[in-house]
Formats: C-alpha cells, sequence, structure tokens
C-alpha cells in the first residue's frame, strides 16, 4: 500500500500563538527617548515649577500625577523644588498622551504534512500496527498572508524652559520625548518608566534617539537593563 499523506496543521496558527503567548510573559519596558538641550552650565541646584494647568481641566489630579513622576527625576539630578510663591528658575511642561495604531506585515503559512504508516506483519504472525509519522520532505510553503496587529502608542513630553535675567521670554534649554509601542498597556503604569527614560543620562546627547529598557519586576526605579543608539534601521516607524 503508497503511503497516504494528508494535510495535519497549519503553522501560522501555532506561531501565532507562541507569539502571543511569549507576548503576555513579557518582562521588560523598551522605550525610546529623543533629547535636545540647550543646559545651562550654572543650573546646579536652580528651581524648577510646573507650568500652571488650564481651568476646569478634567485630569487635573492624573497631570499632577505625572508631573510627581518628572519631579522626582529633576530632584535626583540636584534640581529644587520652587517654594510656593517663589519664583523659579526653570518652569516645566509635561505632556502625556496615548493612542492606537494598526501594522500590517506579511507572514509565511506552511502546510505540514504526515505520512501515515499502514499496519504490517511481524514476527511470529504479529501485526504492527499503523502510524502517522512526520513526511521526510518537511511543510509545504503555501504563500504570504497579511496579518494586521494593533500597537499601542504612548508618549510623554518634557520641555523646561530658562527665565534668564533681563530676557524677553524664558528660553527652551530641554526638551525630550520618550515614547513606548508594543502590547496593549495602561498609560498611568508607562509614564513612570517614560519619566525614567527621558531624564536617563541627562541631558543627553542632541538628536540622539536611544533605546532604553526596563526591568518591571523591579519597578520604575529599577536601573536600565539597556541603553542602545538608534539607528534608522531600528527605529520606532
Amino acid at each position: 500500500m503508497n503511503p497516504i499523506r494528508t494535510a495535519r496543521r497549519l503553522w501560522p496558527a501555532l506561531l501565532l500563538g507562541a507569539a502571543a503567548f511569549l507576548g503576555g510573559c513579557a518582562s521588560t519596558v523598551s522605550t525610546q527617548v529623543t533629547n535636545f538641550n540647550a543646559w545651562p552650565a550654572d543650573a546646579a541646584g536652580g528651581t524648577f515649577a510646573f507650568a500652571p494647568q488650564a481651568k476646569g481641566n478634567a485630569k487635573e489630579l492624573e497631570q499632577s500625577t505625572y508631573e510627581q513622576y518628572v519631579r522626582e527625576e529633576l530632584e535626583r539630578l540636584g534640581l529644587k523644588s520652587a517654594a510656593t510663591g517663589q519664583v523659579a528658575r526653570f518652569m516645566v511642561e509635561v505632556d502625556a498622551s496615548g493612542s492606537q495604531r494598526t501594522v500590517r506585515s506579511l507572514q509565511p503559512m506552511y502546510q505540514n504534512y504526515r505520512t501515515f504508516i499502514p499496519a504490517r506483519s511481524g514476527p511470529n504472525g504479529t501485526v504492527i500496527p499503523g502510524y502517522w509519522s512526520a513526511d521526510m520532505i518537511g511543510g509545504q510553503y503555501l504563500g504570504d498572508r497579511e496579518v494586521a496587529r494593533t500597537l499601542q502608542v504612548s508618549k510623554l513630553r518634557v520641555q523646561m524652559r530658562d527665565r534668564k535675567p533681563n530676557a524677553a521670554a524664558p528660553v527652551s534649554v530641554f526638551e525630550s520625548t520618550a515614547v513606548y509601542e508594543g502590547g496593549m498597556e495602561n498609560l498611568p503604569d508607562l509614564v513612570p518608566y517614560l519619566a525614567r527614560a527621558a531624564f536617563d543620562s541627562f541631558p543627553g546627547r542632541n538628536g540622539q534617539t536611544r533605546e532604553i529598557r526596563f526591568d518591571m519586576q523591579g519597578g520604575a526605579n529599577a536601573a536600565p537593563t539597556s541603553v542602545t543608539p538608534i539607528t534608522p534601521s531600528n527605529a520606532i516607524r
């Protein structure tokens, strides 16, 4: 009897399932941060305050929480929060936002066949039962299919302006944008990591985008697990 080949399963379903499982087990937060600065040499010990919120802001408490994360980073760098009624040297603006985008890619599909080995006679009149065995030829390429994935995009933008003496208006001396793009996460859970990324290696190199990873098990206060300069080939698009 000739071997019988039959389709048993499609690999993409297994691959997608494995990817989802691994994604759910992720233990790091990956961010990309870009800084621009004209940081003054005499800024050590300077005071700072946050820009006043608009009246009737429906997210006043949420905004205050994000500003607190930034405050902790600035104080860690040696700056001081201005006392009530004190005119701060640096005015700080914090803007956190979240959105979603869909990315599409082509994924190869393979049909994996198995071969049925029929029953046959064994020694002493016994019968060896039939069984399924992997096809020695391997999976057959069927083509590509488009796969869509929804990504969470969370951003934290921080801008600092210096109230220089005799200046007509405060001058921007530090601008940072930290971005998370990946699985669905709540914005409030990500902002602590984005704040850490924004001030990592402060004030940073002008115009350089870096990938900064944090260990979620260690919390947002843990040191980055890795810092990698971003090139056009690995930048978020």
